[in-house]
């Protein structure tokens, strides 16, 4: 039985989905940050549990031959990179084999998985940064958070960002200290700089600044304008008020201090204008190498109407509007719709329509206008499509459907439901847009079913051999329900529907204090339950 301040030696057989190695003792897993695959270390367990321990790496007793040291003095501390101490040919095999996974575990598909795309860059790849500012105990701190906090890891620059966004933070960190200018603070709600906000366009070299404020006003914002200039490729300055007592890093309301408010960038021979508020991808050279993917499965002719839902500014629909007879693009944002628009005016692109709402009811307004896309482009946010949705666009009856998704698990499983409306999932490649972090891109191609090659069989079920759940813990649990549907759910929540469903059984774990009962969990939070139980491939 593994105890806290265990110390044993332990070889780290695996990653879990975040990037921390993983290695078993008794036949107890133990996830070890910052290992590599066939690591052998010394482990110290800083947290016990009946199923799982938490380990850190004392001493590499023998480095793996993926490992690398690595370049950022902050790796170990700050939450941007998770894979700095692996070898890139390492970390690529790792999310390739995370897109797999995903598939078979969560989905029970097995589609054909192309080579993943990597990145021409793993250093100062991202065209954006937001970094907070801070004091702490008087000491002003510019940066990025450190893992599992908001507690802001100080540093003159970052190996992710471009050299100029180093040298504008030193301006602002000037700025702030000659000018006594106040720093906000999160739990008191007080103080103006909330976070600088930075973007350049890659393929014109333009920069955009955004101070994020908590308030209405800069003082002195001249003096920082003057020191701006001096950057090159500087051209416009933004303020940008936020008012909330959120975490939410952006407000709605945005103020030009200098130049247009915009900066203007190129992808994939498409002229983008990028505002605050616009989404684009971090990742500009490998952005452009999904996108061609993504028109490769979309393969589009001149006779083709396509509708690309989740537009957002309209970037992945008008790559490939050229090849098709039409493009209708749907976001629930209104200010990305406008941008949407602005960015086919500026390409000359006028078989482009954009509609701002919601995308079902889009497509139940675009069915009463008879068009019927051959092909839907699908990009949701991280949580992925709910089932209306897929349901709405499997009877429009595209041939194809092209998915772009941020998270490989809900990928499989919205792949899952497609599958049960018609859909088989083709060809997957995974992309990795974002070098250096957990996190990895996916394009998939569906294809609507031919009833006329279906192969109907007469199986007995009790034949069928006995299916082996897979789990996940109460923390991810947890985590996927706050970040889908925004509730909060107790360990007694969960363990109140693994009982419903046979999982487990706890002797009074539905008894308070003294015997008294407490209140069954609620239906909502009972629906959203089984929406991650399903999701981690529980159900």
């Amino acid at each position: 039985m593994i105890k806290k301040n265990d110390d044993f030696d332990l070889t780290i057989t695996g990653y879990t989905s975040e990037g921390s190695g993983v290695g078993k003792k008794d036949g107890i897993a133990v996830f070890v940050e910052n290992t590599a695959k066939n690591d052998v270390i010394k482990c110290h367990i800083i947290k016990a549990k009946k199923n799982y321990a938490i380990g850190k790496a004392m001493k590499i007793i023998k480095p793996s031959k993926d490992r690398q040291e690595p370049l950022c003095e902050h790796f170990k501390y700050c939450g941007g990179c998770s894979f700095s101490h692996l070898k890139y040919k390492a970390e690529a095999e790792l999310k390739s084999e995370k897109v797999k996974d995903a598939f078979l575990r969560i989905a029970h598909l097995e589609p054909e998985f192309e080579d993943i795309i990597v990145s021409k860059n793993t250093e100062r790849y991202r065209n954006k940064a937001q970094y907070p500012v801070r004091r702490e105990n008087g000491i002003l701190k510019i940066g990025f958070y450190a893992k599992k906090s908001h507690r802001v890891i100080d540093g003159d620059d970052c190996l992710l960002e471009p050299d100029e966004f180093g040298q504008i933070v030193e301006i602002f960190r000037k700025f702030i200290h000659d000018y006594n200018i106040p720093v906000y603070s999160e739990e008191m709600n007080v103080g103006l700089i909330r976070h600088i906000y930075l973007r350049k366009a890659f393929n014109t070299n333009e920069i955009m600044v955004c101070v994020v404020i908590n308030g209405d006003t800069l003082k002195h914002s001249d003096i920082l304008l003057e020191n701006l200039k001096n950057v090159n490729g500087f051209k416009t300055l933004i303020l940008n008020k936020n008012k909330e007592k959120t975490n939410v890093v952006l407000g709605a309301e945005c103020e030009t201090l200098y130049g247009d408010g915009f900066i203007t960038d190129i992808l994939c021979g498409v002229k983008v204008k990028l505002s605050p508020l616009s989404f684009y991808q971090v990742n500009h050279d490998t952005a452009e190498l999904l996108y061609n993917k993504a028109k490769e499965y979309a393969s589009l002719t001149k006779d083709d109407d396509f509708l690309d839902l989740y537009c957002g500014t309209g970037t992945i629909g008008l790559s490939m509007a050229n090849t098709a007879k039409s493009l209708i693009g749907v976001e629930i944002i209104p200010d990305a719709i406008e941008d949407a628009k602005l960015n086919a005016k500026l390409n000359n692109i006028d078989n482009a329509e954009f509609i701002c709402g919601d995308a079902k009811d889009a497509i139940k307004e675009l069915q009463q206008r008879s068009i019927t896309p051959r092909v839907v482009i699908l990009d949701p946010p991280r949580k992925g499509c709910n089932e209306e949705l897929l349901k709405t666009v499997s009877e429009m009856n595209p041939e194809r459907i092209v998915y772009v998704s941020c998270d490989p698990a809900t990928l499989a499983r919205d792949a899952e439901r497609l599958l049960k409306l018609g859909y088989e999932t083709k060809k997957v490649t995974p992309v990795d847009m974002f070098p250096r972090t957990s996190h990895v891109e996916t394009v998939a191609l569906l294809s609507r079913q031919k009833v006329d090659e279906h192969i109907y069989l007469d199986v007995n079920v009790q034949d069928l051999p006995k299916t082996t759940r897979t789990t996940a813990t109460y923390p991810e649990i947890k985590a996927y329900i706050k970040d889908k549907y925004g509730l909060n759910v107790t360990s007694l929540n969960i363990a109140q529907i693994k009982e419903k469903h046979g999982f487990e059984k706890r002797e009074n774990y539905n008894k308070g204090k003294e015997g008294h009962r407490v209140p069954n969990c609620p239906p909502e939070k009972e629906k959203a339950i089984e929406d991650a139980f399903k999701h981690f491939g529980m159900l």
